[in-house]
């Protein structure tokens, strides 16, 4: 058996994974682009996310209270 025999479908599967790859690359970059402006769009109308660090006219008043107490 010749390798020649085979190349047609080896080159088609080397060119269908370039396409894959290159399609999902593009996808990922799309999505990135997506949320970076979603999450810029809800800091401009002022949402925050859970993990930062809170605001002090944010902190509950029990809270603020005992903080100066200490």
């Amino acid at each position: 058996m010749e390798a020649t025999n085979h190349v047609g479908f080896i080159a088609a599967a080397y060119i269908a994974a370039i396409v894959m790859i290159g399609a999902l690359s593009a996808w990922v970059m799309l999505d990135y682009h997506a949320q970076r402006r979603a999450l810029t769009d809800l800091d401009k109308r002022g949402v925050t996310r859970r993990s930062g660090t809170a605001r002090p006219e944010a902190t509950p008043p029990a809270k603020q209270t005992a903080k100066e107490e200490a």
